[in-house]
């Protein structure tokens, strides 16, 4: 299967950036990543928290069927500009990674598609090239193929206000 979620990563860079289009208008795809309950269905996770703002933070925390918690995940809200952009920090608790901080841009590219770019900056080019190393580019895929079928549902049941 095509993986529709691009991700560029220069030598000996800090960063990455993840590119994805969309067949979303880009209002949807941003109440995506700014709405707990749009959120929590694709990211298949519990929105503890979502300061959607500037100034704002979040919380997130995944548990195994047994109830124990397997992934948690918190960061600061700097920038939100509605359907256009979020700047923000992401710590994974006990992962072993340092805050990253990412710059979220969103464009219209139709009144029914979109492009959602991610810039990714790590403290260290070990550290980006440590998190290449996991199933990353497969996870971010997989989300956001969840995102689009997730949004795309709301869109059709008339949730898309």
């Amino acid at each position: 299967m095509e993986q529709k979620t691009k991700i560029a990563a220069k030598d000996g860079a800090h960063d990455l950036v993840v590119t994805r289009e969309f067949d979303l208008p880009v209002g949807l795809l941003f109440r995506a990543h700014a709405e707990a309950d749009i959120l929590e269905q694709w990211m298949g996770t519990r929105v503890l928290k979502l300061d959607s703002r500037p100034h704002g933070s979040y919380a997130f925390e995944t548990s195994d069927p047994q109830g124990n918690v397997v992934f948690k995940a918190n960061g600061v809200i700097h920038e939100f500009v509605p359907d256009k952009k979020i700047t923000r920090t992401f710590e994974m608790e006990n992962a072993g990674f340092p805050v990253q901080l990412e710059f979220l841009e969103f464009e219209d590219l139709t009144a029914e598609t979109s492009k959602l770019t991610m810039q990714i900056v790590y403290r260290s080019v070990a550290d980006r090239d440590a998190m290449l190393k996991l199933p990353f580019a497969f996870g971010i895929n997989m989300a956001h193929n969840r995102l689009e079928e997730v949004v795309r549902g709301l869109a059709s049941t008339g949730e898309e206000r």
